[in-house]
This record gives C-alpha cells, sequence and structure tokens, in this order.
C-alpha cells in the first residue's frame, strides 16, 4: 500500500471531521486509494506467477527442496488472501457508485474517517465490528 501512501501525499488533501461527511471530495479521495490499492495487488500479483514460474528447479537436497515448497505454498497462501482482498475493493468502490460508503452496514452510521483511512474497505463502524468480534468469540467457544 506504498503507492497509494504516495498518491495521498503527492494531493496532500486528507478527509477531515470539519467537512461534510463523504462528500464529493473525500469520496474522490477513497476511490483513488482504492484503485491504487487494488493496482499495487494486481502488479504484485502478476510478479508472483513469474517468479513462481521461474522458479521450477528441482532441488537435489531434501531440505532445500522443503524450503522451497514451503515459501511456495505461503507465497500462494498470501495471494489467496489478497484475491479476498480485491473483491472487498471492488465492494467498496461498488458502495462509493451507489452513495453508502463510509456508513456501518449494521447500524448505519458513519464510520470514522480515521477508521476509513486505516481500512478502506471497512463495512462496520468500530463498536458494530468489535461486537461482532465478541459474538464470534462467544459462539466458537460453544
Amino acid at each position: 500500500m506504498q503507492t497509494a501512501a504516495v498518491l495521498v501525499e503527492k494531493s496532500a488533501y486528507r478527509p477531515s471531521e470539519d467537512e461534510e461527511f463523504m462528500n464529493e471530495r473525500q469520496l474522490d479521495y477513497f476511490k483513488k486509494k482504492l484503485l491504487t490499492w487494488k493496482d499495487e495487488i494486481l502488479r504484485e500479483s502478476r510478479e508472483t506467477v513469474t517468479h513462481l514460474q521461474a522458479e521450477t528447479e528441482n532441488h537435489p537436497d531434501l531440505a532445500d527442496r522443503a524450503t522451497s515448497e514451503t515459501d511456495r505454498a505461503l507465497e500462494l497462501r498470501t495471494r489467496d488472501r489478497q484475491r479476498k482482498l480485491i473483491s472487498k475493493i471492488d465492494e467498496a468502490l461498488r458502495r462509493i457508485e451507489d452513495g453508502s460508503y463510509g456508513y456501518c452496514e449494521e447500524t448505519g452510521e458513519p464510520i470514522t474517517l480515521a477508521r476509513l483511512e486505516a481500512r478502506p474497505v471497512a463495512t462496520l463502524s468500530l463498536e458494530a465490528q468489535e461486537r461482532h468480534e465478541r459474538r464470534e468469540r462467544v459462539h466458537r467457544d460453544d
């Protein structure tokens, strides 16, 4: 997400609590941030494919082979998590288009700008997310 940070620095605009929530400027800011994040993930994904295709060597040493397989499995697991993140980014972009971005899916209340800045794909306010996680923990313990 370094590219997103660079983009934000170049524009020098930061959403503020002093302005109307989810005005055009804020929506544009988060849209650019999400698109930049998505582009970076896709670029990294292409690099992974290239890297995995290049590293098809057969290691004669069992330890080297095990290390290589572990690295490959970790890389693929990371890419799978990023694939899921891309779908969350796409969903956030859809919410920007339909006007529901920035509002909690559970309560309808605005999600704080600080939370959206840290997690632009957030769909729940901090309080709703904490309730959700507490419920999840209670049901998991059953």
